[in-house]
């Protein structure tokens, strides 16, 4: 199978060949982990979590190799347990459980490795040491800067021209930098914060060098995939990239650069300010399925700027539901499996990830169709593949479950497509009461009616009495 994957260096799509023949190492920035994650958070984990099972099932779930890692050194970490009175190990341990718990429930898989930042300093202390030895860092008062004069691709990730970047610098610079745009490998510590021994005195990292030298001690001098949200792009991945190839210039770092939008909430910026600030567990506790949380995610492709919508929750909600009832009644759960996925699924998913696309073939309506065991039995398989196959739904049991529709007599559902399309007649007619009327009653039968660009579509609700449909005019 040929994976191709957007590269935000080279602005194309690049074909996947690994660094190793048969096998894959993909580097994704994890948690800082000092609180909730929120749906932001949220979209490059499933994101990537998707391409890693792509991956799993193009190359074998033993020859993909995924690091996610954890920030466990961290100024906010710091300032939590300054205010909370309580100590940084009480909090990072139980945000990380937090973590994997929200994370778990959307379905995502757990990385092959998940390497905390605390655990590699004295690899981050030996690199920081080659960089000094080749002249791209220097130290001062008590600091290690890295010196980008001396690195000729630094900006070519973002495509920023250096001048440019010092031009437009609103920081204040520091009197011990030789440049506005050098940026801390390593700081001073003072006696209430964490610290651990350096040749420059006791100090801790900055943020960039940790996931250079821990994508180093696991994955390489050169590896195939760097992912993470847009936002990271710079300053972070630009400064990894930069230190990572002035220490080790016979690697390349991460071949191809992948980089998820930014998320909005209901057309407008998520901040705590505006009100719609909300993390995946307030989205649980809500009563919001993990999977649906999921399927919203995937539903926009990744490259793209997503809107979080409530319409787009109910939608999503109500097209699972309606999937996981069809394969309750029609499928035997151990029949199930993601690697049996369907070639379409697999070259929408190797095109650049093409989540909206493999939605979309996942389109119920063959199932009504012969033999719909099969059919369905497919669809549970491509599901399983998106992680979009709730196992605990399926054993589910209760008033929660829709009916489905293949339980539906041929002369029930032709009456329901009967006044559904009624109503859309009335609407191409400008008769707006008889359309709002028509899917009145509809609704009042149970009948989920849905509006989309693409035209009106119906499924049935968990209150669908059959016996309402005679009173349908």
């Amino acid at each position: 199978m040929d994976i191709h994957l957007y590269d935000t260096r080279t602005r194309t799509k690049l074909r996947l060949d690994p660094v190793t023949p048969g096998r894959v190492g993909m580097y994704v920035c994890g948690p800082t982990v000092y609180d909730r994650a929120h749906i932001g958070n949220a979209r490059p984990v499933v994101v990537f979590d998707t391409l890693y099972r792509l991956l799993r099932q193009a190359y074998g779930s033993d020859a993909v190799t995924y690091v996610r890692n954890i920030t466990d050194v961290d100024d906010k970490i710091n300032a939590r347990a300054a205010q909370s009175g309580r100590s940084i190990g009480e909090i990072t341990g139980e945000t990380t459980a937090w973590y994997h718990a929200d994370m778990d429930a959307l379905g995502a898989l757990r990385p092959t490795v998940e390497p905390r930042a605390t655990a590699y300093v004295g690899a981050m202390v030996a690199m920081i040491e080659t960089l000094i030895a080749r002249g791209h860092a220097y130290e001062a008062e008590g600091h290690v800067l890295f010196a980008v004069a001396s690195d000729r691709l630094y900006g070519t990730l973002a495509r920023r021209a250096l001048e440019d970047m010092r031009a437009g610098a609103r920081v204040e610079v520091a009197p011990y930098k030789r440049d506005p745009m050098d940026f801390v490998l390593w700081k001073p510590s003072a006696p209430e914060l964490p610290g651990w021994a350096s040749p420059w005195g006791r100090g801790r990292p900055g943020w960039h060098i940790e996931c250079s030298a821990m994508a180093y001690q696991l994955l390489g001098a050169s590896f195939d995939i760097h992912g993470g949200g847009i936002d990271l792009a710079f300053p972070h991945h630009e400064n990894e990239a930069a230190q990572s190839r002035c220490a080790h210039p016979e690697g390349e770092f991460a071949r191809i650069w992948m980089h998820n939008g930014f998320l909005n909430v209901e057309g407008e910026k998520m901040s705590k300010s505006l009100g719609n600030f909300f993390t995946v567990r307030d989205l649980i506790d809500r009563g919001v399925p993990g999977r649906v949380i999921r399927f919203v995610l995937l539903s926009t492709h990744y490259r793209q700027p997503m809107d979080w919508t409530e319409r787009k929750e109910r939608e999503a909600e109500e097209r699972l539901r309606r999937w996981h009832a069809e394969i309750r009644f029609h499928v035997d759960p151990s029949d199930i499996d993601g690697a049996k996925a369907s070639p379409e699924i697999l070259r929408a998913l190797a095109d650049d990830l093409n989540t909206p696309l493999a939605i979309s073939l996942l389109d119920p309506a063959g199932a009504r169709a012969a033999e719909p065991e099969a059919r369905w039995l497919q669809v549970a398989h491509d599901l399983a593949l998106l992680g979009l196959l709730d196992e605990a739904a399926l054993a589910a049991e209760g008033a929660s479950w829709i009916e489905p529709r293949s339980r539906l007599g041929a002369n029930v559902e032709a009456r329901i497509q009967e006044i559904v399309d009624s109503r859309v007649a009335a609407k191409k007619l400008k008769e707006f009461a008889r359309a709002d009327a028509l899917r009145d009653r509809l609704v009042s039968a149970g009948v989920v009616v849905n509006d989309s660009r693409e035209g009106t579509s119906w499924e049935l609700g968990p209150a669908f009495d059959p016996s309402k449909l005679e009173e349908l005019g």
